[in-house]
């Protein structure tokens, strides 16, 4: 029998990079987010004597014997540290996909965690799990298990879906669902553009530049992701409000912030889809995720979405078509 798994993605309205164990166990952290329709999917199904590990969307297999190591060498790491962190010990078989560019700042990455853990758990029969222990178990893997920098937000993000207000310590998070209604739901669908700038980042190199300067006590760095923690609370509240303008003011906001982390983080690709969507009347934009590349976030007048979206096309974007999605990952077949 095949078990798939589907888990979603996320956007991030503010707050990123404060998830961190790093920042958030010495001030705490916290992001509001929220899951939209597309997805990492895994399907799983036992396979007698052999791992055999399969990327559709990367075009990578690796496969071996069931009594050998998988040995983490850059190639379906995420794989093959989900078999090891679930004790997986017979034969399977794994096939995933994500339908989102590779490095678009959606946290895809932690979504594919996610839907990986929770696939061979099933595999197992293992049906015990919450949803936050789901997501723990996936951030665990990327952190202590591939050493990888990098926050929580996405993996609770996918296990748990919807409009979420998470709060980080050290090792702890707390969630707190959003209320937002199906006609603000709507409202909002009609006046963001998802844009891919084309430029892939891979946002553990970004995030171990970003820390590297944070350790060192640089104050541009230390003091912009206080202020992006800080846009958090008035953030949730526009959006249970249902105040686009405040909405798109606060991710502007969070946006000068997070360029102030690195050099890297505006690009090219990120300056001139920028430049772009504020002609077209954008009121409020931000890179999603760490930056550096990956998708944008564009807010603005619902009759000037069009407008905003061809924009972003001209300038050597693209649009994603998305709904936002109120479930975290969950047994599809």
């Amino acid at each position: 029998m095949t078990i798939t798994v589907r888990a979603p993605v996320r956007i991030d309205f503010a707050g990123g990079w404060s998830d961190v164990p790093t920042f958030a166990g010495e001030h705490g952290g916290q992001v509001v987010n929220a899951t939209i329709s597309r997805y990492a999917e895994v399907e799983g199904r036992l396979l007698a004597g052999q791992i055999r590990l399969i990327s559709e969307d990367l075009g990578e297999t690796f496969e071996c014997p069931v009594d050998e190591t998988c040995r983490y060498d850059g190639h379906l790491d995420l794989h093959k540290a989900a078999l090891k962190m679930t004790g997986v010990e017979h034969g399977v078989e794994l096939v995933s996909r994500v339908q989102v560019p590779p490095g678009s700042g959606l946290g895809a990455s932690g979504s594919l965690d996610v839907a990986l853990v929770t696939c061979l758990l099933e595999v197992r029969g293992d049906h015990s799990r919450s949803a936050e222990e789901v997501a723990e178990l996936a951030f665990q893997l990327e952190a202590v298990e591939l050493g990888l920098t990098g926050g929580r937000q996405d993996q609770y993000a996918a296990a748990l879906g919807g409009f979420l207000h998470l709060e980080f310590s050290g090792d702890g998070v707390s969630v707190n669902r959003l209320a937002i209604s199906d006609d603000h739901t709507r409202e909002l669908e009609s006046s963001l553009v998802i844009g891919y700038t084309g430029q892939t980042h891979f946002s553990s190199g970004t995030h171990d530049r970003v820390w590297q300067a944070y350790r060192e006590g640089n104050r541009d760095v230390v003091d912009a992701i206080h202020t992006m923690k800080q846009l958090v609370t008035p953030l949730a509240k526009a959006l249970v409000a249902g105040d686009w303008k405040e909405v798109a003011r606060l991710v502007d906001a969070n946006w000068l912030e997070q360029q102030r982390l690195h050099e890297s983080i505006a690009t090219d690709g990120t300056r001139a889809a920028e430049a772009a969507a504020r002609r077209a009347g954008v009121w409020g934009m931000k890179a999603a995720g760490a930056g550096a590349g990956g998708c944008m976030l564009f807010i603005g007048p619902p009759e000037r979405r069009e407008a905003i979206a061809e924009a972003v096309n001209q300038a050597g974007g693209t649009v994603l078509d998305f709904r936002f999605e109120s479930r975290g990952v969950r047994v599809v077949t």
